[in-house]
Order: structure tokens, then sequence, then C-alpha cells
């Protein structure tokens, strides 16, 4: 959109009429969030409440069409070229629009770094694990959030790295994207009420488990629990007991689109569980999209 058009347009923002009200928000929302500059600069440059106001709500819908488009084009993605670090931060998008991915990145690397050079490639899958959880939960401290589990930051990796604090699902995304980035097998499953993450290796795991387990993963982890290493034994165990079948479909791993999808719904739930009803409501728009 050519500049005079467009500041002819936010200008008619003040419109006391409706209708031209409307038509003049239509056609901004047809534009790209680049246009939101601009829109800043008109905020800034009024005394006008009302006018601020239609101004700041046109903003959050540039910004969420944005993050919806983000989040569309990467489930558009073919699967090896879908990152889950890419996922989660269009996640942070929803809340952070200005924030800057090369930031997190950066904060994410020097972690993976630190833990990289305790490890040697004579290390087995197991022990590179347990250094894994040793610099997760006893260097960094990251644990679960159990005085505000409900809290919607839980869900944004920003504030994850800033407080060491998330929920289940955040937590288990955040451990399987460093293991990852460790070039370890890391793959979400989708364990009843707290996620897990398998080390997944087909050829080990027949050496261990024996050619009567039709399982590829070798060991489960609980980052919800200090990185907590559990056999398929006990997996399989505990979902029999309780009545989880058929047990593969809590105990193989998952897409990482699902592990996307799970964080919204534990995003859209939080948000339920403080009362914030129209950022539930857009979290739904983005869930739509899976």
């Amino acid at each position: 959109m050519k500049n005079r058009r467009l500041t002819a347009l936010i200008d008619l923002l003040d419109d006391p009429d409706t209708t031209v009200y409307e038509m003049v928000e239509k056609e901004l929302l047809k534009e790209s969030d680049q246009i939101i500059p601009v829109l800043e600069e008109k905020w800034e440059s009024s005394y006008d409440s009302g006018y601020q106001e239609r101004i700041e709500n046109i903003i959050q819908n540039l910004q969420f069409n944005e993050t919806r488009n983000l989040m569309d084009k990467w489930l558009m993605a073919d699967s090896d070229e879908r990152e889950l670090l890419i996922g989660f931060l269009t996640v942070d998008r929803f809340q952070y629009p200005d924030l800057n991915p090369l930031n997190i990145q950066l904060k994410i690397e020097n972690i993976r770094k630190k833990i990289w050079l305790e490890l040697n490639n004579s290390l087995t899958l197991l022990e590179k694990t347990t250094i894994l959880n040793h610099f997760l939960y006893h260097v960094y401290e990251f644990e679960i959030n159990q005085k505000n589990i409900n809290s919607p930051q839980n869900c944004f990796l920003n504030q994850l790295l800033d407080t060491k604090l998330g929920n289940p699902v955040s937590m288990a995304i955040l451990y399987t994207i460093i293991a990852r980035q460790l070039e370890l097998p890391a793959q979400f499953i989708n364990f009843p009420k707290n996620p897990l993450v398998g080390i997944v290796d087909p050829k080990l795991a027949r050496r261990v488990h024996g050619t009567s387990v039709e399982s590829d993963v070798l060991f489960y982890i609980n980052p919800s629990n200090k990185g907590s290493i559990t056999s398929i034994k006990e997996i399989e165990y505990h979902l029999k007991t309780n009545n989880y079948l058929p047990v593969h479909q809590y105990s193989e791993p998952k897409s990482d689109v699902y592990f996307i999808q799970l964080l919204l719904e534990t995003l859209e739930a939080s948000y339920d569980a403080v009362n914030l009803s129209e950022k539930k409501k857009r979290v739904r728009k983005l869930l739509e999209l899976f």
C-alpha cells in the first residue's frame, strides 16, 4: 500500500461513523505487519484515547495474522525441514510479537555448547543423557512451575529460558530441542498427563530388548522429574495397570506437529484458567490450522 493512501486510511480511524471505521479496518488488515511502524507513529502523536485504542486493536490483529501465517507455513513445510525450535518460537510470537528469535537461539546455543564440551564419542546414549540431565537440572536448574502451573507464561520459550520455570509440555519440548542439537535421537512420547521424551535407536533397541519387543525406543526420559530415566517394561506396566490402551498410543513417538499442538492446547487451557477469554479464542484459531 502506498504511503499516501495508508496515511489517509489511518487518519479515518477516528471517524465517529462505525461503518467507516469497519471499512478502514478491513482494508488495513489486508496488509502485512510491515505497516505497524506507521500505525505506532500515529498512536504516539495522538492524544485521542479512542483513536489510540482503534490503532492498538489493528496492530494486535496484524500481529496475530502474521503469527497465524507463520504457523501455517511451519505446518506446511516438509517434515525434514520443519524445525521444532521454529514451531516453539512461533508460539512465543503469539504473546511476544517483537521478540528477537536470534536472542533465544543464542541462549540455547550457549547451553548446548556447555554440555557438548562434556561429551565424547565413547559415551553411550545413556551416559550422554545423564550428562544432559545434570546440566539442565543441576547446573541451569530448570524445573516445573508447581506454584503456578496454570500460568500462560509457562508455555513460552523465552520465559522458560529466563525464569527456568515451565510446564510439562514446554519442558519436554526444550529438552528435545537441546537433546537433538547434541545429536541424541530424541522423540516426543505422549505419556498420559506427563509428556516423556524417548531415545529412539532401532538397532540398539533390538539388541537391548530382544526381538519380542516391537519398540524402537531404547529408554524414556521424564523432563518433569529432573530427567529421570525409565525402561520400556516400567512404562508398559504403568499403562496396562492404569488401563491406558492400546499401550503403543502412549509409549511410541509422536510427531513434532503433535508436540506444538499439545503446547497450544496447554496454552489455551492456561488462558481459560486465568479468564483471558479473548486470548483463548485466538489460540483456538491457531489450533484450527492443525
